[in-house]
């Protein structure tokens, strides 16, 4: 069963960057467009709720958890579980100076194609890329090898589509290619405007299900026994003792938060593990900021004074 979805391109983060020690909370932001907006949202939140000034700092996933361990940084707004486990586990589990906010939101990850690939190319599953004639369809640069889009530098996920890839035999056929998301999805919206087939990694929630028809590639249902996906800090030969040749399963994502906040800002980690978003509010708040263009700093003040409800059940 094919699954039809939409795409487009851009993004403007609107995160400012002065020293993170000024601000009562700083909130770190990797470089996708959820974490971005719902990362204004939190910052709107407890600035009008409880006066405390908040910054947002960009910064990867490692670097935002070791600074919450530290305590230079206090929020990471959107962590995707199993994707980000060795983190979780380590600060979560381990050293306890973070915690999880346990209302999450589900997630999808996949290979995606634009809604004409497979009539160009006859591609119905990911497993149909080991094919050398198949992957040589998606050929960008004219080396023989197909090109795929498996993420940006830093993601987890990047990561287990390096595992994916390995598994499926699809690393020997293509082109693993790890590009900033602006980048690529730029380059979906090129593929799109030519009628070109091209093949890269789509998730939910994002704002890349909105503009173009995507057709989410066939694979094996999600097995947990057969699934081993090591990250680098994990073991040095991660990706050889690894295999995932096998769809995802649903991922969940949760907001994290230092857990020194309990004593130093107590109403803000109430805050925080209080604070629920759904799958279809994160996607709008995306194609609100990268599609419509809307600042984020604006709207994230609009839609906390539209949803004053859900804002109070956050502050118990």
């Amino acid at each position: 069963m094919k699954k039809i979805f939409a795409i487009c391109a851009g993004l403007s983060l609107g995160i400012s960057t002065p020293a993170a020690l000024a601000a009562d909370v700083v909130i770190g932001v990797p470089n996708w467009p959820s974490v971005n907006v719902t990362a204004h949202v939190l910052q709107r939140v407890i600035e009008d709720n409880l006066g405390l000034e908040v910054e947002l700092q960009p910064g990867t996933n490692p670097i935002v958890f070791e600074a919450m361990d530290s305590g230079s940084m206090h929020v990471h707004p959107e962590v995707w579980l199993p994707n980000q486990s060795n983190l979780h586990d380590t600060f979560v589990k381990d050293k306890k100076t973070v915690r999880m906010n346990p209302n999450g939101v589900v997630a999808f990850q996949g290979m995606c194609v634009t809604k004409d690939t497979p009539g160009l190319t006859g591609i119905r599953s990911l497993s149909d890329l080991s094919d050398p004639d198949m992957a040589a369809k998606f050929d960008k640069d004219g080396d023989g090898k197909g090109n795929i889009w498996i993420g940006a530098p830093g993601w987890a996920s990047t990561n287990v589509e390096k595992i994916r890839a390995k598994s499926y035999g699809y690393s020997e056929t293509m082109d693993l290619d790890e590009i900033d998301e602006t980048l690529a999805l730029a380059e979906v919206d090129n593929a799109v405007a030519k009628g070109e087939p091209i093949v890269f990694f789509c998730y939910t929630p994002h704002h890349m299900f909105a503009l173009h028809e995507l057709v989410v590639l066939e694979e094996p249902a999600h097995d947990a026994s057969k699934w081993v996906a090591l990250q680098p800090t994990d073991d040095p030969d991660w990706l050889e003792k690894s295999n995932a040749g096998m769809a995802w399963k649903d991922a969940m994502l949760h907001i994290h938060y230092a857990s020194s906040l309990e004593d130093s800002h107590p109403l803000v980690a109430s805050i925080l593990s209080n604070a629920s978003f759904d799958t279809d509010t994160i996607s709008k708040m995306t194609f609100a900021v990268v599609v419509e263009k809307q600042d984020p700093a604006d709207f994230a003040r609009d839609w906390v004074a539209q949803n004053g409800d859900v804002v109070n059940s956050w502050l118990r």
